[in-house]
């Protein structure tokens, strides 16, 4: 308690009310620094329980912040830049340790390395014995070796860049960790556009699922989610060109956030679009062969990858997966064209289109979620929030998978999972924004600012 109380006197608060918010604050951010250091060692594959227990822990200590970050008006900057550090403190051993919940990573390795050794990962497969001796111990590790990459060329081009300065996991995770802390710097721009208080950074940096996948794992998620924010920051700001590129180069990480293209309607202009679509065709470029676009494994992702994606697998007796694809796409589309109109100056419009898509894909992986985590400070994306730690006990399927070979979720899970967000989502939408929580319109602000 003592260690609370001197980092809430170190913000000087002006109001017995911040002083008693920041002391709650300190209190849960010592949970989840405590939860995540115990999630760095535990293995979901042999001690389900534990890792479950511990990510409970961390989430429901964050979102308890996430209400006590509605109660703070004036919290000072040299708390906050505690809060950052102790945020940057528990992704330390998540980043020294092996990618425990995944083994994504070892694909990047492989992938960077082919590139650089003049090989196109769109082409080659790893299991195929003519190429074993393009292998490490390192990218040995990697999984679903049957298939040639399902990354788009942005990520294949940021995986050579990296694998540049070495070829480990550890480098790779520190590459995206990077990005990771990038995130932090364009949020800080997104809330000072609104004029929000700046403590609101917490709502992603706090956030359990993006240390466990960042530091963790070293999903390439995370860099996408960087174009992300970057693009709405530069809409916001009136960059519109700066938008059109980061938005495009988001595009060639992965193609999930191709349904936020509506929000740039009349926002950028035609030299914008074209600038835009000249960086994607000159990331493609380099991997088109015999006049094919690369789209590697997708074809077999859609067809046989199936995990936690509930309405998929119910609409899959009534059409093919590639059509189902399309209706999530258009799905996203459609909502990111009505909060175009609806509510586009709220940094909701850029979560929630990415969030349907999401809900009809065929996998939702927890890592997945990272593209909806740079915008978790809007009221109305509450129930999002609620998804990013609903999602993390999924990961029990690595120890179903050891026990009985078959990588799945539980329908128990599935429906706690999918139902923490309804709920959610019912009582956000009927309260819409509580008084004590902040506004977040940002293109009202950014006129107002000049």
């Amino acid at each position: 308690m003592a260690r609370h109380v001197e980092w809430a006197d170190a913000v000087t608060p002006s109001a017995d009310g911040d002083r008693r918010v920041v002391r709650a604050l300190a209190a849960c951010g010592g949970t989840i620094a405590l939860a995540m250091l115990a999630l760095a060692v535990v293995d979901a594959r042999h001690r389900p329980i534990v890792f479950v227990s511990w990510a409970l822990l961390a989430g429901t200590a964050y979102l308890v912040a996430l209400d006590f970050l509605g109660r703070l008006r004036d919290g000072g900057t040299q708390g906050l830049a505690l809060c950052l550090v102790l945020a940057a403190v528990w992704r330390v051993p998540l980043l020294v340790a092996p990618p425990r919940l995944s083994t994504d990573v070892y694909r990047y390795v492989w992938d960077g390395r082919l590139q650089r050794l003049g090989e196109d990962p769109y082409r080659l497969v790893p299991d195929d014995p003519a190429v074993a001796h393009l292998h490490t111990p390192v990218t040995r590790q990697l999984n679903n070796g049957w298939v040639p990459t399902i990354y788009p060329p942005g990520a294949e081009l940021f995986f050579r860049a990296v694998t540049a300065v070495g070829e480990s996991a550890r480098v790779m995770k520190g590459a995206l960790v990077l990005c990771d802390g990038l995130v932090v710097l364009v949020v800080l721009r997104l809330l000072a556009v609104a004029g929000l208080s700046p403590w609101w950074v917490l709502a992603y940096a706090w956030n359990p699922l993006v240390a466990l996948e960042g530091a963790g794992n070293g999903h390439v998620d995370v860099l996408g989610t960087l174009a992300v924010a970057t693009a709405a920051w530069a809409v916001v700001r009136k960059r519109r060109t700066v938008a059109a590129l980061a938005f495009a180069f988001a595009v060639g990480v992965k193609l999930l956030p191709i349904v936020l293209a509506p929000l740039l309607w009349r926002r950028i202009r035609v030299r914008d679009a074209l600038a835009g679509a000249a960086l994607l065709a000159a990331l493609y470029l380099p991997f088109v062969h015999e006049g094919v676009i690369p789209l590697g494994s997708l074809r077999a992702y859609l067809a046989e990858w199936r995990f936690n994606g509930p309405l998929f697998v119910a609409l899959a007796p009534r059409a093919s997966p590639s059509t189902l694809a399309g209706v999530a796409a258009l799905a996203g589309i459609a909502v990111a064209a009505w909060a175009r109109g609806r509510f586009s100056d709220d940094p909701a419009a850029w979560a929630w289109p990415v969030a349907v898509t999401l809900a009809l894909a065929p996998s939702v992986y927890p890592w997945y979620l990272l593209w909806l985590t740079p915008f978790l400070f809007a009221p109305l994306t509450r129930p999002l929030a609620v998804w990013t730690v609903a999602i993390v006990p999924t990961y029990v399927a690595l120890h179903l998978e050891n026990v009985h070979g078959t990588l799945g979720v539980p329908w128990w899970l599935v429906t706690a999972e999918y139902g923490a967000v309804v709920g959610t989502m019912a009582v956000t939408f009927r309260a819409r924004v509580r008084l004590q929580e902040p506004s977040a319109r940002l293109g009202t602000l950014a006129e107002r600012d000049g």
